[in-house]
């Protein structure tokens, strides 16, 4: 598929796929901002303002903004991230004007009332809430905050509640005039569409400033163990242990994915044969590998009762240790890029899929990746590659855990190398 890119003299940018044989179009409004960017009095305002953009207009009320978009049969949300903010809808191709223009008025003329705020406020506080009474997840917004300690990415994307209660509007109204500039804005779309008719469409609703953004403020990586048990009186343990890995720019990026697959990555994976199938030792056990900017997490999670969880570590720690040491075989090599082709060719099978791959690209590198070269960076993976990863990533002076649940230091012993 052909892809199109127009940046308009503000900086703002357009880029979009045409797919011509569906009947659908997807159209995200990307914003390079994230709850990395924000201070200790801002936790949680890009979120914030993610839900506040959705609470009504100067001709709109937030239920308007809804019909809109779904009485015609399509779809519109938003999301968060460390790194961005997507607001985006999903309509038939004829709808794609609509899309534009609900888009604009939310980003454009919002007026984040301070009725709505207060009310949105507290719908935010009840989703902290649910966070806290799941501890999957929450064991992942914990380690996030010891791994990276004090620094933004540390923070959870849904703040504190005493920031939020705290946040007064002048503080996100700010917030939005630093961040939500042009060139920091990339408007993505896929689908059945013309991207003239696009470009047009897009200058006549959306005016950002031309201010010039923030630089982002860089990220150290743990150089130390740290090890960390929080007590909750629950029937599982929830345990998360990870290592600094490799920033979304490095060369060993896709031989990281491998890894990735290798351990956790499915039903056939290393740690869930070992620790599930073979031994009854946990229900959900899987790795998972974070690319930011400038650094990354590769990680594991397990939830098990505490008798299981010393077995358990030991077991992962064996599989990594084996890693560099030994390379896999090529006919396991084989079965992972097999695997990680599936999941980039899976994921660009639709509209959305290829809407978010065109801007992330964009904001990350300035330009498409075309997916054949991708799979030829799968293809072109080697075991000592894995290895040479395995070493890079695996080093356990820089392991950093948190055990959410019953267990205790004692009870692990000399499970972690601590």
């Amino acid at each position: 598929m052909a892809v199109k890119k127009t940046t308009l003299p503000n900086g703002l940018r357009i880029i979009s796929e045409r797919i011509p044989t569906i009947r659908s179009v997807a159209i995200g409004v990307w914003v390079d901002v994230g709850s990395r960017d924000e201070n200790d009095k801002e936790s949680g305002v890009s979120h914030l303002i993610e839900h506040m953009f959705f609470k009504g207009t100067k001709t709109r009320s937030a239920k308007e903004i809804a019909n809109s978009i779904e009485q015609l049969g399509g779809s519109i949300n938003a999301f968060t991230t460390r790194e961005q903010t997507c607001y985006y809808v999903r309509a038939l191709d004829e709808h794609l004007p609509q899309a534009v223009d609900v888009l604009s008025d939310m980003l454009m003329n919002s007026t984040f009332t301070p009725h709505n705020l207060k009310r949105e406020k507290n719908v935010v506080l009840e989703e902290i809430k649910e966070t806290d009474d799941s501890p999957s997840e929450l064991v992942h917004d914990i380690f996030a905050e010891k791994f990276w300690a004090d620094q933004p990415l540390g923070r959870s994307i849904l703040g504190t509640p005493k920031s939020v209660k705290d946040m007064p509007r002048k503080r996100i109204l700010d917030y939005v005039k630093k961040h939500y500039t042009a060139e920091k804005v990339v408007i993505s779309a896929s689908g059945n569409l013309s991207h003239d008719e696009l470009v047009k469409l897009v200058k006549r609703k959306f005016k950002f400033s031309r201010e010039a953004a923030p630089e982002q403020v860089g990220v150290v990586a743990p150089d130390k163990n740290d090890v960390h048990f929080i007590e909750k009186d629950i029937a599982q343990n929830h345990f998360v242990m990870g290592f600094p890995s490799l920033d979304f720019y490095h060369k060993m990026k896709f031989a990281s994915l491998g890894l990735n697959f290798f351990l956790g990555g499915g039903m056939s994976s290393a740690l869930f044969q070992e620790i599930r199938e073979k031994r009854g030792l946990a229900y959900t056990v899987y790795s998972f590998q974070d690319f930011y900017r400038d650094s990354g997490i590769f990680g594991v999670y397990l939830s098990t009762d505490g008798k299981g969880l010393p077995l358990s570590i030991d077991l992962i720690l064996k599989q990594l240790r084996r890693l560099k040491t030994r390379p896999l075989s090529t006919q396991t090599l084989d079965k992972i890029k097999a695997q990680i082709k599936g999941s980039l060719i899976f994921g660009l099978e639709s509209a959305s899929g290829r809407m978010n791959r065109l801007a992330r690209h964009e904001l990350m590198l300035g330009k498409s990746i075309p997916l054949r070269q991708s799979i030829a960076a799968v293809e072109a993976l080697t075991p000592l590659q894995l290895q040479e990863a395995a070493n890079e990533i695996f080093d356990e002076s820089r392991l950093v855990a948190v055990s959410l649940g019953p267990v205790t230091k004692a009870d692990l012993g000399n499970s972690l190398p601590i």
